[in-house]
């Protein structure tokens, strides 16, 4: 594979953490007020969206082509993000007609993605450029695994969330990406080691996904998780990912109370589209 140029954002949440009234998230604008209580996270204004800094990092990287997949309902994204004016990046969308899961807002993004590899990142999280652009060069599928460590010194995410985290399990040997555990338990985490590696949804993916989400059965949640997508590649389909390692932070808009954190955290930082 080459480097790719193609990423897709999964913008189409609800936003229901967002969505609730949080007394210790203080001195919000109105309109950033306005935003959470919107669910849009992407929106939220930080000087400017919160999904143009997102946005800013993809085209550092390298990446030109992006797909927002969107609800129906999210006209404000549409609105916006269809009339900007971009130099670096071009923007399009695909819907995702029902809040089935991640592995169906990714399917929603079969026609965009042409058979082409692609990265796929969420719309809330704020992802490191070098990150992005080592998952870009792979010649493989591939995650980017976050150390926990410098995820607890360098994000806004509380240590105590960050400990429930979905954990990678590498064969360090060869980098290959093996599996990921959801709320792992302490005998998987010690069975791990350190460091530990952690997933936050910054994907690479060749087309063989849009078979495996068309594959996978409902989660115990009832929904159809990327995480099981990326299973089934590796383990019907016979993909080898790999796990980019990585010492950096990821910055998290889920919450009210995380906005002015990330605020403080995106201060200053340059947007060129």
């Amino acid at each position: 594979m080459d480097s790719i140029t193609k990423a897709v954002i999964l913008a189409a949440g609800l936003g229901t953490r967002m969505r609730k009234a949080d007394d210790s998230a203080t001195g919000l604008s109105k309109e950033q007020d306005a935003a959470a209580s919107s669910g849009v996270k992407a929106l939220i204004p930080i000087d400017r969206p919160f999904l143009d800094y997102v946005l800013h990092a993809l085209a550092e990287a390298g990446f030109t082509q992006v797909c927002l997949v969107i609800g129906p309902d999210h006209h404000q994204l549409r609105d916006y993000y269809g009339t900007l004016a971009t130099k670096r990046i071009r923007v399009s969308f695909a819907v995702q007609p029902k809040p089935l899961g991640t592995a169906s807002a990714v399917a929603a993004a079969e026609e965009f993605a042409a058979g082409e590899s692609f990265v796929m990142v969420n719309s809330d999280n704020y992802y490191p450029i070098d990150g992005l652009a080592k998952l870009r060069q792979l010649s493989t599928p591939g995650l980017v695994a976050f150390e926990r460590d410098a995820m607890i010194s360098g994000s806004n995410i509380a240590a105590d969330r960050i400990s429930k985290f979905a954990a990678v399990e590498i064969d360090h040997a060869s980098s290959r990406f093996i599996r990921i555990h959801e709320k792992p338990e302490q005998a998987v985490l010690d069975r791990l080691g350190t460091p530990l590696y952690l997933s936050m949804n910054c994907w690479r993916f060749s087309a063989k996904v849009f078979d495996a989400c068309r594959a996978i059965k409902p989660s115990p949640r009832g929904e159809y998780e990327v995480t099981d997508a990326a299973q089934y590649c590796v383990d019907v389909l016979g993909e080898v990912f790999t796990a980019v390692k990585f010492e950096g932070a990821v910055l998290d808009m889920s919450s009210r109370n995380d906005i002015g954190a990330v605020a403080a955290k995106l201060k200053g930082t340059r947007v060129e589209l």
